[in-house]
C-alpha cells in the first residue's frame, strides 16, 4: 500500500493540534486531573483513534483498517503495563500529581520521535532480512514466557525493593556523574541555576527514566505490531494514537485499578501468541504452505486475552470485598503482578 506524502504531512499536523489541545486545553499546567475527567479524556482518545480507523477503512480499505485496529489494541494493552512503572517512577522521585502530567507530556513527545526511529528501522530490517521475523518471534515468545515465570520466582523482597528504586537506575547514576542534581523542587522545571551553575532537578531525572523505560518497552511492542503490518503509516499512526492517550489513561488508572490485577497473564498470552504467529506465518510463506493466521483471528485472540483478564480481575475484586474488608487493589499490588518493572529499573 503506497501512502503519499500528503497523508504523512496531514497526520503530523493532526498530532501537533492534538498535543496542543492536550497540553493547553485539556490539562492546564499545575492542575490535578481527577479520575472522572481522566476517564472521559481516555474515552475521547479511544474514540478519536476509532474515527481515524474509520478514515483508514474509507481511504485504504478493510484490510488496512483491520491492521490499524489490531496494532492499536496491541500497543494500548502493552502501554497499560508501562504506566504502572511510571507510577513507581513518580513516587520514587516525589513528583506531585499536579506536575506529573507535564513530565508525561514531554515523555510522550520523546516517545513519538523514538517510536518513528524504531518502526522505520524495524520495517527496513524485515524488508532486507526476511529471516529477522524468526528473531522477533522468538524474542516475543521468550518475553511472554519470562513474564509468567517471574510470577513464580521466590524473591528477596528487600533486595527487590532496592532494585526497583529508580534512583538506582544505571542511567541515573551515569547522568549524576556528568551533571549535578539538586533536590530543590520548589519550581516544576527540569533545570535550575544555583550559584551560576546549572543543575538538573528530580523532574528531569523522572523524565529521563520515563524515556528510557519507554525505549525498553518499545523493544517488545514494536516487533509485536510488526507482526500485524509492515506498512509504516499503519504501524506508526496506530502507535501514536495509543501513545497520545497515555496521559489520560495514567490518571484514570487510579479509578480502574481493580480491572488490571491479572493483566500480566493477558500480556504474557498476547506476546506468546504474537511470537508464534510471526514464526509460523513466515515459515508457511517460506515453504509455500497454505496456512496463515489472519489479522481477524489475531484481533479476536488479543481481545479475548484482555477481556478474560479483566473479568478474572473483577471476580477477584468482588470475592475479596465479600470476604474481607480491605482497600481496593493498590498500585504496588498491580505492579508486582505485572512484574516487568525489573527489566527497566535494574538497568
Amino acid at each position: 500500500m503506497e501512502v503519499s506524502a500528503s497523508f504523512w504531512i496531514g497526520f503530523i499536523i493532526l498530532v501537533v493540534i492534538l498535543l496542543s489541545l492536550d497540553m493547553f486545553v485539556f490539562n492546564k499546567k499545575g492542575t490535578v486531573i481527577d479520575v472522572k475527567k481522566a476517564l472521559w479524556l481516555s474515552l475521547f482518545w479511544i474514540s478519536l483513534a476509532l474515527v481515524f480507523n474509520a478514515g483508514v477503512y474509507v481511504v485504504f480499505g478493510k484490510e488496512s483498517a483491520l491492521e490499524f485496529l489490531t496494532a492499536y489494541l496491541i500497543e494500548e494493552s502493552l502501554s497499560i503495563d508501562n504506566l504502572f512503572v511510571f507510577i513507581i517512577i513518580f513516587t520514587a522521585f516525589k513528583i506531585k500529581p499536579e506536575h506529573q502530567h507535564s513530565v508525561l507530556f514531554w515523555g510522550i513527545l520523546g516517545a513519538i520521535v523514538f517510536r518513528a526511529v524504531f518502526i522505520f528501522a524495524g520495517v527496513a530490517l524485515i524488508e532486507r532480512f526476511a529471516w529477522i521475523m524468526y528473531v522477533f518471534g522468538a524474542f516475543l515468545l521468550f518475553t511472554g514466557a519470562k513474564m509468567v515465570a517471574d510470577e513464580f520466582r521466590v524473591l528477596d523482597h528487600e533486595k527487590e525493593k532496592e532494585k526497583k528504586d529508580p534512583n538506582n537506575n544505571g542511567l541515573v547514576k551515569i547522568f549524576k556523574r556528568v551533571m549535578p542534581v539538586t533536590d530543590d523542587m520548589s519550581e516544576p522545571t527540569f533545570f535550575k541555576k544555583i550559584d551560576k551553575r546549572l543543575y538538573a532537578t528530580p523532574f528531569f531525572l523522572a523524565l529521563l527514566v520515563i524515556e528510557f523505560t519507554d525505549l525498553i518497552f518499545a523493544i517488545d511492542s514494536i516487533p509485536a505490531v510488526l507482526s500485524v503490518s509492515t506498512n509504516t503509516f499503519i504501524v506508526y499512526t496506530s502507535n501514536i494514537f495509543a501513545i497520545l492517550g497515555l496521559r489520560s489513561l495514567y490518571f484514570a488508572l487510579r479509578g480502574i485499578m481493580d480491572l488490571f490485577y491479572y493483566l500480566k497473564y493477558a500480556l504474557s498470552g498476547i506476546l506468546i501468541f504474537i511470537g508464534f504467529k510471526m514464526i509460523i506465518n513466515h515459515y508457511a510463506h517460506t515453504v509455500a504452505w497454505d496456512f496463515h493466521i489472519s489479522n481477524v483471528a489475531s484481533l479476536l485472540v488479543i481481545a479475548s486475552f484482555l477481556l478474560i483478564s479483566i473479568a478474572a480481575s473483577l471476580v477477584r475484586s468482588r470475592a475479596h470485598k465479600q470476604t474481607v474488608v480491605r482497600e481496593p487493589v493498590t498500585v504496588r499490588e498491580v505492579v508486582e503482578k505485572t512484574g516487568r518493572e525489573n527489566e527497566v529499573l535494574e538497568n
